[in-house]
């Protein structure tokens, strides 16, 4: 087993060693095979939806604005752990230095803070757009939408910085085996020296504040939304709606239950669920909202849609 100098400094020269899922490295050629084709997905997905959101000036309503930024966030959260999974996954390319594990932590968690705030937004942006459509230029105002952007990242900066420092302040001078396929703070806090609780206990406290805040008030956004949409006369236009709403909490629900439960599963401990079934839970819930979200979001819009298909007929 691999040890490192107990040593409260970072050494630039140290490493971690990433094992990928624990007892499913007979699956990890699959492994490596899907998330290459997800990534892609991703990857191409976000990328044009930003460049098109970007470059059309006719798409400047808020909603455009909180997609592109949301396909931007996606593109920096799967870019910070698909990579190195494909490579661990591949060829047991585990080895990352203590500066690239903690600077992935951090990436990876602004981007799910960020991520999170993001859909909180989009679904008070669908709530003002169904239930006050005569208020909606007058509410959702260019300094309100910048205002709630700004918000949203100095929420996920604030919380992450601390417990970024927290994890990597932390002694190492055990094994350097982290139990999981990317730098995920509890995996890699339980390799300290010392008691790992406080950092832990911050990321479950600040992770429950800021995830059941969200996911309150995106419940309350959508059952608003759904009351008014019964209340429609026209059949065609409560199943457009039911129809759009339906796919929107389905990708929310993709990133929101995975996520809950590796939160919860990774700070009960392998007792509760077998360690495979937790890293599992951790890797989908940043790599599938990513590939699904440009579709959901993006190619069921119709204005992008068009603008899509024009770009692939010039």
């Amino acid at each position: 087993m691999l040890g490192l100098p107990c040593n409260h400094s970072m050494e630039t020269s140290a490493t971690f060693f990433l094992v990928g899922i624990p007892g499913l490295q007979s699956s990890h050629l699959w492994l490596a095979i899907s998330l290459s084709a997800m990534y892609i997905i991703a990857l191409v997905g976000n990328t044009l939806l930003v460049t098109i959101i970007w470059t059309d000036s006719t798409l400047r309503e808020p909603m455009y604005c909180f997609l592109c930024v949301l396909a931007a966030v996606d593109i920096v959260m799967v870019s910070s752990v698909v990579p190195k999974m494909v490579s661990i996954f591949s060829s047991g390319g585990g080895s990352i230095s203590f500066n690239a594990c903690f600077t992935q932590m951090y990436f990876v968690h602004v981007a799910t803070a960020m991520e999170t705030g993001l859909l909180l937004i989009m679904a008070f942006d669908r709530y003002v757009a169904i239930c006050k459509p005569l208020h909606y230029k007058q509410i959702l105002t260019p300094q309100i939408i910048l205002g709630m952007g700004v918000t949203v990242t100095i929420r996920a900066v604030i919380f992450m910085t601390p417990l970024s420092w927290m994890v990597s302040h932390l002694p190492f001078c055990g094994s350097n085996m982290v139990l999981h396929s990317y730098c995920e703070h509890i995996a890699v806090a339980k390799l300290a020296c010392t008691d790992p609780k406080p950092s832990s206990l911050y990321s479950l406290i600040g992770s429950s504040i800021i995830v059941g805040a969200d996911v309150v008030f995106i419940a309350a956004s959508y059952n608003l939304i759904l009351c008014e949409v019964f209340g429609l006369s026209s059949k065609n236009a409560q199943l457009k709606a039911l129809s759009t709403c339906g796919s929107h909490m389905s990708v929310m629900a993709l990133y929101y239950l995975p996520g809950i439960a590796s939160i919860y599963v990774a700070w009960l401990g392998q007792d509760i669920v077998p360690l495979h079934i937790q890293v599992l839970l951790a890797d989908l819930y940043l790599i599938i909202p990513p590939a699904l979200n440009p579709i959901i979001y993006g190619l069921r819009t119709k204005q992008i849609w068009e603008r899509i298909w024009s770009l692939l007929m010039n």
